[in-house]
């Protein structure tokens, strides 16, 4: 089950603008970070986590993510390499 299917959990919307070091914007919907990303004229990533739940333990237990080797199965393992809830891999 995607995210983006039928949960109905709590979720944010983080900002990152392109070079940023931290977080941009942190918004409650893709539709209002939408706006203000347009609205400021920015480029960047777009990324949805749900709330109260780890994002790697969400994008296994959602299927977003299958880990393929013994270093992706653990929590740690998206703090070494990139890993975006909803991003097809």
């Amino acid at each position: 089950m995607s995210m983006a299917s039928n949960d109905q959990r709590q979720k944010v919307w983080v900002f990152h603008g392109e070079g940023a070091r931290f977080a941009s914007g942190v918004f409650s919907s893709k539709e209002l970070a939408s706006a203000w990303i347009a609205r400021h004229g920015l480029s960047g990533l777009l990324t949805v986590y749900p709330l109260d739940e780890g994002a790697y333990q969400w994008a296994v237990n959602s299927g977003n993510f299958v880990p393929k080797t013994p270093d992706q199965r653990t929590a740690e393992f998206p703090s070494a390499d990139c890993l975006v809830p909803g991003f097809p891999y």
